[in-house]
């Protein structure tokens, strides 16, 4: 999890088609702060922990609860408007939205669960409480299925073969056919198939990130899909970490130690 944090602090200084276009870059810098993507990819996480072992409609209540809890903690970490006014809804309901936010937030649950029926289960709980049209569920199920496969040993090949059987994802180009012409875009299927073509393409974490940053787009959360999928195949560099968690608050650090205890594999 705590790769897709940095994936979204690294990003974070070139969404809005600020990227430079290429590999070459500082990873961190004074712009590179966490935004929404990692708020509620802790409130994510905390959810599913607070409900191992619940039932649907308990994951559901807890998602809701934790991530309404962790929006008026950040209140201004760059929501979009249509989930800025779900989260100060009294009632909230999903709101058929298939925009990239269901698949920047589901990391976590690529690691609590023992099969991948289980992960992509989870994972489409995780969007239905606002993401419930048909793409944004499927770029939950994507992304945490992809980071249960790495996590478990699958190679990149067979990987890659799930993902277009089970979900049709367009995987053929590859990040050089993509990059000139991409732009900020932040919908689930002009999101999810480049992030994880990035990952594909990348040689270790840095170099997935890198290669992320490098597509443009919507920058911080493209790079936070991709820099989680890349933490289950490869070691982060322990001088990211650092940086990474001297960006963070006490509170989501306290969070990222319980996950660290609690993740499989």
């Amino acid at each position: 999890m705590i790769g897709a944090i940095m994936g979204d602090m690294i990003g974070a200084p070139y969404e809005f088609d600020r990227s430079p276009k290429t590999k070459e870059f500082p990873l961190f810098s004074s712009r590179s702060e966490f935004t929404d993507d990692s708020v509620m990819t802790v409130a994510v996480a905390e959810a599913l922990m607070d409900s191992l072992g619940g039932t649907d409609d308990e994951i559901k209540s807890a998602l809701v609860e934790s991530m309404k809890k962790w929006g008026r903690i950040y209140p201004d970490a760059g929501y979009g408007g249509l989930f800025y006014r779900w989260l100060h809804t009294r009632d909230p309901k999903p709101y058929g939205s298939f925009g990239n936010g269901s698949a920047m937030r589901v990391s976590s649950a690529g690691w609590l669960f023992d099969t991948l029926e289980e992960t992509r289960h989870v994972a489409r709980l995780t969007a239905e409480v606002t993401h419930n049209h048909p793409e944004g569920i499927k770029g939950a199920e994507a992304t945490a299925g992809v980071i249960w496969m790495a996590r478990n040993g699958w190679s990149k090949e067979k990987i890659r073969d799930y993902v277009i059987r089970e979900f049709g994802y367009d995987l053929s180009r590859t990040c050089d056919e993509i990059r000139p012409t991409y732009f900020h875009i932040e919908i689930c299927q002009q999101t999810v198939p480049e992030a994880i073509t990035a990952f594909m393409e990348g040689n270790d974490f840095e170099d997935v990130v890198r290669t992320a940053v490098s597509l443009g787009g919507d920058c911080d959360t493209l790079t936070c899909i991709a820099a989680g999928m890349a933490e289950a195949m490869y070691e982060i560099p322990e001088f990211m970490v650092r940086e990474c968690r001297a960006r963070l608050p006490e509170d989501m650090k306290a969070v990222l130690d319980r996950f660290s205890g609690m993740k499989k594999g």
